[in-house]
């Protein structure tokens, strides 16, 4: 039975506003709580309308924007405190959304907070309000946290104290809370005691841990165990090498990992050991740096994912890629499809013997390169598929996925029509696309040498070829 999130009593505030500089502020104060939340259930292919996941090119911080089916909103951090919410802000105005419904705090560090007294001041100033503010409870001696808790007093806003156990009502989702546990791990360190949410849409999840370390993590592993398999990992901390240990990383099985952090990280984030272990679990990784704002959307089946540029996503190769700078406000674009991986049941239309259904029988494939001469990795451009429209009409691909067993999807890019009788060739690596050859964008391999099985969903999701070699 879950806890109740535990409202917060502000009274302390009246001290810090008479308190100069950075001084020690006072802990959150409980009240008795509200009556219970529940979640609304996004249940197996049923789920209606769509889950979009916001990873905001914040530099070295994060903020993560979540717009829910029916339009409700959720923002998890705000940004570092030398920018004061400016990129957040600008994010949010530019994308049309007035009104925040759950503001939740990962833990009180400056690079997470940095945002929240001007977001909080603009939204109940100027837009449609903050609902409530949901915080792990742990205060920081800054002038950064004393900023935000004046403006929830000076607004009204609701605060609660959110622990393990509690859930955040959210239309069209669930949201669970994994931590911080009662009590609290490794003596109240902030970042080991970081709010971790897991949310979930139909047969999808995201995995968001604040800045959970290796203590965190192994209690996370420890509680849960395959719980924690989600189709998308935000990394913990930045991608520091305290943070997603191999332990984590096998629990949660994720589809693909997200970092948040810095092109110029003074920390090295994400760091070699990190990436080391991403890239020994093939894991395709989106780093904010180099693939500039990261937008997931889920329908429930699978997670497309979005990106400012196609940069390279093997773990290996992040750093290869130019740097997008934060307030970047370029388009993004459809760069690939999660199938939600292992532990993630799909549910298909049946297959017809011949590798089409009853609608799309006209696209084949006439041949696989899965092997080309040389390291697998330096002729990614030799490795390919090539699709033929056997059939009399154009063939209007738009939306379409080619997916392997390992749930590594590709989307073809929209207005993408294969005339009746032709070919396109879609190769692993990363080139322009031309009505003959489209371009993966993998930094790594995709077809198994030994054997593997091309798959390909029309814009629907319903199946329409299944190919398996040799």
């Amino acid at each position: 039975m879950s806890q109740t999130a535990r409202a917060v009593l502000l009274v302390f505030v009246l001290v810090l506003a008479g308190c100069g500089g950075a001084g020690p502020t006072g802990e959150l104060a409980e009240t008795s709580a509200p009556t219970e939340t529940g979640t609304v259930t996004a249940a197996g292919t049923g789920v209606e309308g769509t889950l979009e996941v916001h990873f905001i090119n914040v530099g070295q911080s994060v903020s993560t924007l979540v717009v829910g089916p029916t339009g409700e909103t959720m923002l998890v951090d705000t940004g570092h405190y030398n920018d004061d919410g400016a990129y957040v802000l600008t994010y949010l105005e530019r994308r049309g959304i007035d009104r925040i419904d759950h503001l939740v705090v990962s833990h009180n560090d400056a690079d997470h907070i940095g945002g929240n007294a001007a977001i909080i001041d603009y939204y109940e100033t100027e837009a449609d309000g903050i609902g409530a503010v949901y915080d792990p409870g742990i205060a920081a001696s800054t002038r950064t946290y004393e900023r935000y808790l004046d403006a929830v007093e000076t607004h009204e806003v609701t605060l609660y104290e959110t622990r393990e156990g509690d859930e955040i009502r959210f239309e069209g989702a669930d949201v669970a809370i994994l931590g911080p546990p009662e009590p609290y791990l490794e003596d109240r360190d902030r970042n080991e005691n970081s709010i971790v949410l897991e949310l979930s849409h139909g047969e999808t999840s995201f995995l968001l841990t604040g800045d959970a370390e290796d203590d965190q993590e192994a209690y996370l592993v420890e509680q849960y165990g395959d719980r924690l398999r989600s189709t998308v990992l935000k990394a913990g901390h930045h991608g520091s090498s305290s943070s997603s240990s191999g332990a984590f990383l096998d629990a949660v099985r994720p589809s693909a990992v997200v970092v948040s952090s810095a092109y110029d990280s003074r920390y090295g984030h994400p760091t070699e050991a990190v990436l080391g272990r991403f890239a020994d679990r093939s894991l395709p990784t989106y780093w904010t740096a180099t693939h500039g704002d990261v937008v997931l959307v889920s329908d429930g089946r699978g997670v497309t994912v979005r990106t400012q540029a196609a940069a390279p996503t093997d773990p290996l190769d992040l750093r290869d890629a130019d740097g997008v700078d934060p307030g970047n406000q370029s388009a993004v674009a459809d760069r690939a499809r999660l199938g939600g991986g292992e532990g993630v049941t799909r549910t298909a239309a049946p297959i017809t013997t011949d590798g089409g259904t009853s609608t799309d029988r006209s696209l084949v494939v006439s041949e696989i390169a899965a092997d080309p001469d040389g390291p697998d990795r330096e002729n990614l451009d030799d490795e390919y598929v090539v699709f033929e429209n056997a059939g009399d009409e154009p063939l209007n691909l738009s939306g379409w996925t080619v997916e392997d067993e390992a749930g590594r999807t590709y989307t073809f890019p929209d207005g993408y029509v294969l005339d009746a009788g032709a070919t396109v060739t879609l190769r692993t690596g990363t080139g322009t696309d031309t009505d003959a050859d489209l371009y993966w964008g993998s930094g790594s391999a995709i077809w198994n040498n030994d054997g593997d099985t091309v798959l390909v969903h029309n814009s629907d999701g319903d199946p329409v070829l299944r190919e398996t070699y040799p």
